[in-house]
């Protein structure tokens, strides 16, 4: 019998540590549904799940980001922020769904009827037959080629709420997801699907802290000429920790959209990843964060360009200080048909101290010859020529600071197509500085 190498044993130690932690987390989740439409994608992911593992740090792409929060059984407490605020879409009219701690309030929620949107629970549907069953896990499946995400896996399985939206038409409001931590120890999990038909439209917005620790997929599948615009808050509780992932299926001339502002937050980490499919498409994502102390962002990206003449996008801007630590990590893939592709991606990080850091890792895997393919990263302190313009016109040194701050994040706001919303992001950025200068 050949002895084993070094290598192999590690090798084989790393996948006895992977298949304990799996295991345990699985044993602490409440049972997954053992029948309905969604029996069979749940038993996939499972298998699926143990045959990968949890994530490790000794895995490629969680060598920047320590899982192990995310991983263990039982979730870390997280302090409970409170706050006599709005809502930050209070201002829009909009069909507001609220959860709390990851279950469904049906007082706290607004009516769900909404014309040529059909809003539904996935704890209510039961039945052996319903339209979700054609992509609930399906598209998360997809997506762990060629990397794995084994705790999009783990949400597939196990989350027992989520919303089933089916839009027809082009929606007269937008749909907001409000996410409310109200227990120091929850440990929330949904699921969502999202089918746009033909020539629909939906503006989906999210916020709030949703858990001691979140883990939440939303699968989109975005049909010929339908467009999906997705508006996105993530904080305040500082404690929180929380694992996000968008997985999203794009048809002929369709357009997908995702912006997220993250302030505050131990550990977030939102994954997005994006397939072309028809030709004509546009995918937009991009993400601002900021940062103070303890503080880890991470944004996981991979765009797989599978169709010709499709237009993408990665704008990424992180402002970090008092050690806070920011991740990107983003890949544009062109397949050999996808001629004509139009990829673009930028990460830049803001360093206010010389303790905080910003790690890159941007990717491009081109197989077509004609394409217009560019990517970048920068990280950088503020523009002392910019500061002492500033600070000679009599603006406070702490103004000053701000005012760089916002132009910084500027372009990644500016995806942001609606400028009421993206008024309002401006806003709650500008008043977290406020808060931290004071």
């Amino acid at each position: 019998m050949t002895a084993l190498t070094n290598a192999q044993r590690a090798r084989q130690r790393l996948a006895e540590q992977k298949a304990q932690v799996s295991e345990a987390r699985i044993a602490a989740l409440a049972p997954a549904p053992q029948a309905g439409w969604s029996a069979e994608a749940r038993a996939d992911a499972l298998s699926r799940l143990r045959a990968e593992g949890l994530p490790h740090p000794r895995d490629e792409y969680w060598k920047y980001t320590r899982p192990e929060s995310l991983t263990q059984a039982e979730a870390p407490a997280a302090a409970i922020f409170t706050t006599d605020e709005k809502g930050i879409f209070d201002a829009i009219d909009r069909v507001n769904v609220v959860f709390v701690d990851g279950v469904f309030s049906e007082e706290l929620s607004s009516d769900l009827a909404l014309e040529g949107v059909s809003i539904e629970r996935l704890a209510e549907t039961t039945s052996d037959i319903h339209w979700a069953s054609g992509l609930y896990g399906k598209l998360e499946k997809a997506g762990q080629d060629p990397v794995a995400r084994p705790l999009a896996a783990l949400n597939t399985y196990a989350a027992t709420d989520g919303l089933l939206i089916r839009v027809t038409a082009k929606a007269t409001k937008p749909v907001a997801l409000q996410y409310v931590h109200n227990s120091e120890t929850s440990d929330a999990m949904l699921h969502h699907v999202v089918k746009l038909e033909e020539g629909a439209d939906l503006t989906l917005l999210e916020n709030g802290p949703a858990a001691a620790r979140f883990n939440k997929v939303m699968e989109v599948d975005v049909a010929d000429g339908a467009s999906f615009h997705h508006i996105r808050a993530q904080g305040r509780d500082h404690e929180r920790r929380a694992v996000t992932h968008i997985f999203a299926r794009l048809g002929t001339e369709s357009t997908f959209k995702s912006f997220t502002m993250t302030v505050n937050g131990v550990l977030t980490r939102n994954e997005v990843v994006v397939e072309f499919t028809g030709n004509d498409a546009v995918a937009h994502v991009a993400g601002a964060a900021v940062g103070d102390g303890d503080f880890h962002h991470d944004d996981t990206v991979f765009i797989t360009h599978d169709a010709v003449n499709c237009e993408s996008r990665q704008v990424f801007k992180k402002v970090l200080k008092n050690g806070a630590r920011g991740v990107f990590q983003g890949k544009i893939l062109v397949k050999p048909d996808a001629q004509k592709t139009d990829g673009y991606q930028i990460s830049q990080s803001l360093l206010l101290d010389d303790d905080s850091q910003f790690l890159a890792k941007p990717e491009l895997e081109i197989y077509a010859d004609d394409v217009a393919c560019s990517h970048g990263s920068t990280s950088g302190a503020i523009d002392d020529d910019a500061m002492f313009y500033l600070r000679s016109r009599g603006v406070p040194e702490h103004e000053a600071q701000d005012l760089l701050v916002i132009a910084f994040l500027a372009s990644a706001m500016e995806e942001i197509e609606d400028e009421t919303l993206r008024d309002i992001m401006l806003g709650r950025i500008t008043e977290w500085l406020e808060r931290r200068r004071g």
